[in-house]
């Protein structure tokens, strides 16, 4: 004789076990990606005029300081954003009218961007005219690289300046786009601004 439970026993029975089941189901679940998210306040600009061979204007959202780095030179300064965990690292060099010199410093900057056509999607190249009345050569990098935006700017005579965007966060740079572009049209906006100190009247 096979013992069988009553159905009034059999239903909560079974209901309970279906929840369990699906509960089980749902913790082996992948969860979503989190992505970060940005607060992004309208820009807002001040100049900086800290002893060094150029002047800008730089996001009141930013912090500009000295490069301390062992291998820094003279008038290396990095821009950081805290709240984005994001910092622009500039490098300037002085040519003093050596126009081979000036070429190297140029080729060093195409190289070091070419060095991420690995992992780059794709490097796209543009030369602004600055309101300075100067040219200025950026760079848009995509694909999971550590730099996401570059650029060049010269006098041709005695200053060299280059800039190089990284984030010190390890999320992907879909999920970082609007941050990129947020810090992007601060460095042309810098880029408008910024002026030798031998053109400053």
């Amino acid at each position: 004789m096979t013992a069988t439970l009553p159905t009034k026993i059999l239903v909560p029975v079974l209901f309970v076990l279906s929840f369990f089941l699906e509960s089980c189901e749902e913790s082996h679940r992948p969860r979503e990606r989190a992505y970060p998210r940005f607060d992004l306040p309208a820009p807002q600009y001040h100049l900086y005029d800290q002893g060094h061979p150029f002047t800008f204007e730089v996001s009141n959202q930013a912090l500009v300081y000295n490069d301390t780095d062992r291998l820094s030179e003279p008038h290396w300064v990095n821009i950081r954003y805290p709240a984005l965990e994001a910092e622009v690292q500039l490098t300037y060099k002085n040519i003093n009218g050596n126009m081979k010199l000036l070429n190297e410093h140029i080729e060093d900057a195409r190289t070091l961007i070419n060095k991420h056509n690995i992992k780059a999607y794709g490097i796209e190249e543009s030369k602004i005219h600055t309101a300075a009345g100067r040219d200025a050569f950026v760079f848009s990098l995509s694909g999971q690289v550590p730099t996401q935006f570059q650029f060049y700017t010269t006098d041709s005579s005695r200053n060299f300046l280059r800039g190089a965007l990284y984030f010190r966060i390890a999320t992907a740079n879909d999920s970082l786009a609007p941050a990129i572009r947020y810090i992007s049209q601060d460095m042309v906006h810098l880029l408008n601004t910024l002026k030798w100190k031998d053109d400053v009247r």
